[in-house]
Order: structure tokens, then C-alpha cells, then sequence
């Protein structure tokens, strides 16, 4: 337990006895043992309250890295939204600054249909 043997403990009972005597031996033990118990129930009491201040700071920090991971998360989408909005204002841009092609070059003008000449055409013959 604390280091100690069988051996030694039984000497210390020994010793117990002979200088408290039979009589009050018993009430030393009682007492002696109400203090261990006390003692335990302290140092458990204690240990339970580190324990849950502990599990408080690791959820802290939990939720610290987790809000930063969402601020870093916001930030790149932010970053990409600047982004196609650039990219589409240069394209708006772009597509500005060319000229119109259909208000620069006429219609073409219509050619005449080509004519098939006779005996050329699509229509079978009846001989």
C-alpha cells in the first residue's frame, strides 16, 4: 500500500497495542480509520473537481479550434466569391469591349436559287 509489508505492518499494530493498551486501542483505531476516510473522500473530491475542470478546459478548446476552422472556412469562401465575381466582371468587361459584330458586317445579300435545268432535277422521270 504505502510501502510497507506485512511484516512491518504487524510490528506497528504490535507496537500500537503495547503503548495504547487494550482498552483504548480500539477507539485510536476507530478514529484513526474515520480520518483515513476522510482524507479519501477529500482527495477524491479534489481529484472529481480537477477532473471536471479539465473535461471544461478541453470542450473549451474544443470549441475554440472548431470556431476557428469555421472563421478560416468563412474566410476562404469569402475569398472565393471575390474571386468569381472578379473574374466575371473581366469577362463582362470583355465581352463589352468587342465590338458588335453584327451591328459592323450587312446581312449578306441572298444570291439567286440555282435553277436545276431540266432533266436535273430531284423528281424521277417516266419514260
Amino acid at each position: 500500500m504505502f510501502g510497507i509489508s506485512s511484516g512491518e505492518l504487524f510490528f506497528v499494530a504490535l507496537v500500537a497495542l503495547i503503548v495504547l493498551g487494550p482498552e483504548r486501542l480500539p477507539k485510536v483505531t476507530r478514529f484513526a480509520g474515520l480520518w483515513v476516510r476522510r482524507a479519501r473522500t477529500q482527495w477524491n473530491s479534489v481529484k472529481d473537481e480537477l477532473e471536471r475542470e479539465l473535461a471544461a478546459d478541453e470542450l473549451k478548446r474544443s470549441l475554440q479550434d472548431a470556431q476557428t476552422a469555421l472563421r478560416d472556412t468563412e474566410q476562404q469562401i469569402r475569398d472565393s466569391g471575390a474571386e468569381a465575381k472578379r473574374e466575371f466582371d473581366d469577362m463582362r468587361a470583355a465581352v463589352r469591349s468587342q465590338p458588335d459584330v453584327a451591328a459592323m458586317d450587312p446581312p449578306a445579300a441572298p444570291t439567286d436559287p440555282v435553277v436545276p435545268n431540266e432533266g436535273e432535277g430531284d423528281e424521277p422521270r417516266n419514260a
